[in-house]
């Protein structure tokens, strides 16, 4: 089941993305959905725009950590997590060669990418538990 959109400038800026990307953000959300409802300790999860971007927190338990969804400069999409946190560079040490990151806080995806659900599911898992380790 999709999870609704209940904030209608979100829902906006997912119909405003191109076409050509939607399919993936789009199945990156309710990733984080998902993962979110079968994570002990996360709580609420509050979707809400940051930097123009969705974003998803734990404003009940404050246990997470942002996680952003965008369409970088150069095309594709990306999931985002706060640079100043260990969740990217960790991710990366487990798998080194998998995905195409930025840095210590975004992974690329083309438009034609299958998503390794069960992969990003340990990232996402992570970041909306990061402040209870």
């Amino acid at each position: 089941m999709t999870a609704p959109f209940e904030d209608p400038n979100v829902a906006q800026v997912f119909d405003q993305f191109p076409k050509d990307i939607q399919s993936g953000v789009r199945q990156l959300r309710q990733l984080i959905f998902d993962v979110a409802a079968q994570t002990d300790g996360v709580g609420t999860l509050q979707e809400t725009l940051k930097w123009g971007q969705p974003a998803y927190l734990t404003p009940d338990t404050k246990s997470g950590s942002t996680i952003r969804l965008g369409q970088p400069k150069k095309g594709g999409f990306a999931i985002y997590t706060h640079c100043q946190t260990r969740l990217m560079s960790d991710f990366q040490t487990l798998f080194p060669d998998d995905f195409a990151y930025e840095g210590n806080r975004a992974i690329h995806f083309e438009t034609e990418d299958d998503l390794p659900l069960e992969q990003l599911s340990i990232l996402i898992k992570n970041a909306l538990t990061y402040h209870l380790k």
